[in-house]
C-alpha cells in the first residue's frame, strides 16, 4: 500500500481586511455635541471621552460637532468640549438649528463631513440622536451600528470595530464597516464612563455656514411644548437602584422591591419579562430594550443575568446579586452575590438596613 504524503492542510486564519486606498484620506474621529434649549447632553461628554481614547489610538484629532441657533451658546459648548478632550469644534450657528429639525441638522453635518472627511462619527443613542444618524448615515451611503455597548479600534486596519446585542439581546456581536466613511455608531447614555474634565485644555473653533434657507424646509415649528417627566423613573443617573426580576414570583411581591428603596433612596426598575408582564411600568426597564444605567449601588433580586439585562447595568459600581440559583449568570459578574429567595432575602435586608441608618443618623 502506499504511503500518502499529501501535506496536512493549513488552518484558516483570519481574513485580512484592506481599507479601499480612496478612503484613505478621512482621518480623525467626531462627535456630535448634543443640545437642547442651550443645555448640552451628558451623553455627548460621556462620547468625547470614548472618542479620546479611539482617538490617542489612531494619533488623530478629536473634533465636536456643534449645531444651533446662538453662536454663543455653541461657543460655550465648544470650550465646555474642549475640557473633555476635543481638539477642535466645528461649530454651525444658524436660526434655522434653534429647534431640532431633521432636514437642516441632517444637511449641516454632511456638509460638514463631506468637507473635512473624518474616519469615525460617534452620535448619542437618544430620541434626537437616533433620528439625525439614521439620516445621515442615508445621505452619505454609509454604515451605521446602533446602540453600541463597546469601541474598539482594529490595528491591522484603522477600522472602528463595534460591539451591540444582536438575537435579542442573547449574544454580543463586533461590527466593522471597512470600505465605507465615515463608519457611525451610536451609544446609549451612561454605556460610557463620563470622562473628567481639564478646565485648561484649549482647542481650535471651525465655524461653517449653512447652505440652506428657510423656504427650503417642509417641517415648520410651531410651538415647544416641553416634556413633564417629573413623575417618571429617573434611572440614568440614579446612584442606587434597587432591581427585580422574574424570579420575584408575582407582582405583588415587588412592593418588597419598593420597600427597600425607600428605605435607601433608590430608583426601582426591573428586567425584561417584569415590564412585559406588567409588574412595573415601561419606563422602569433596564437592558438592550429599555434604559442603561452606572449607579453606584445595583441590586438585583431575582434577576438571572441575561446578556439583553446585563448590557444595561454591567457597568455599576458595585452589583449585589441575589437570586435562588447558584449557576444564575449574574453571579458571573456581580461584586457580591446572595444564594436564596429574594421574596424571604429582601425583608430581611430592608430591617436591616433600616436599622443601622437609623444608628448612623442618631450618631451624626
Amino acid at each position: 500500500m502506499s504511503e500518502n504524503t499529501a501535506a496536512p492542510a493549513k488552518p484558516k486564519g483570519k481574513k485580512r481586511l484592506e481599507l479601499d486606498p480612496r478612503l484613505a484620506a478621512y482621518k480623525g474621529i467626531w462627535v456630535f455635541v448634543e443640545m437642547e434649549r442651550g443645555q448640552v447632553h451628558q451623553v455627548s461628554w460621556e462620547l468625547l471621552g470614548e472618542g479620546r481614547k479611539l482617538a490617542d489610538i489612531l494619533n488623530v484629532e478629536l473634533g465636536a460637532v456643534i449645531l444651533g441657533g446662538s453662536s454663543d451658546e455653541l461657543g460655550a459648548a465648544a470650550r465646555s468640549a474642549f475640557t473633555y478632550g476635543a481638539d477642535v469644534a466645528y461649530i454651525v450657528a444658524d436660526s434655522i438649528l434653534t429647534d431640532y429639525r431633521n432636514e437642516p441638522y441632517t444637511k449641516a453635518m454632511t456638509d460638514l463631513v463631506n468637507k473635512y472627511q473624518p474616519e469615525i462619527l460617534l452620535l448619542g443613542a437618544t430620541t434626537l440622536g437616533r433620528d439625525l444618524a439614521g439620516s445621515v448615515a442615508t445621505t452619505l451611503l454609509t454604515g451605521l451600528t446602533a446602540d453600541c455597548t463597546e469601541l474598539a479600534i482594529d490595528p491591522d486596519n484603522r477600522g472602528l470595530l463595534a460591539t451591540r446585542p444582536t438575537f435579542g439581546g442573547s449574544l454580543l456581536c463586533t461590527i466593522q464597516t471597512l470600505n465605507y466613511r465615515p463608519q457611525m455608531a451610536t451609544i446609549r447614555p451612561r454605556v460610557m464612563a463620563m470622562p473628567e474634565a481639564t478646565p485648561e485644555c484649549r482647542g481650535r473653533i471651525v465655524s461653517e455656514n449653512l447652505q440652506m434657507q428657510e423656504d427650503d424646509i417642509i417641517a415648520k415649528v410651531l410651538q415647544f411644548i416641553p416634556d413633564d417627566a417629573q413623575e417618571q423613573a429617573q434611572l440614568a443617573y440614579a446612584d442606587i437602584i434597587v432591581a427585580g426580576g422574574r424570579g420575584m414570583g408575582k407582582a405583588e411581591n415587588f412592593r418588597l422591591i419598593w420597600d427597600l428603596a425607600a428605605v435607601l433612596g433608590a430608583e426601582v426598575g426591573g428586567s425584561r419579562p417584569v415590564t412585559h408582564a406588567g409588574w412595573l411600568p415601561a419606563d422602569r426597564q433596564i437592558g438592550q430594550s429599555g434604559k442603561t444605567v452606572r449607579p453606584k449601588l445595583y441590586i438585583a433580586a431575582g434577576i438571572s443575568g441575561a446578556i439583553q439585562h446585563r448590557v444595561g447595568m454591567e457597568a455599576s459600581d458595585v452589583i449585589i446579586a441575589i437570586n435562588n440559583d447558584p449557576n444564575a449568570p449574574i453571579f458571573d459578574f456581580a461584586t457580591y452575590g446572595i444564594v436564596g429567595d429574594a421574596v424571604q432575602i429582601l425583608p430581611v435586608l430592608t430591617d436591616a438596613l433600616r436599622s443601622r441608618l437609623a444608628v448612623n443618623r442618631r450618631a451624626g
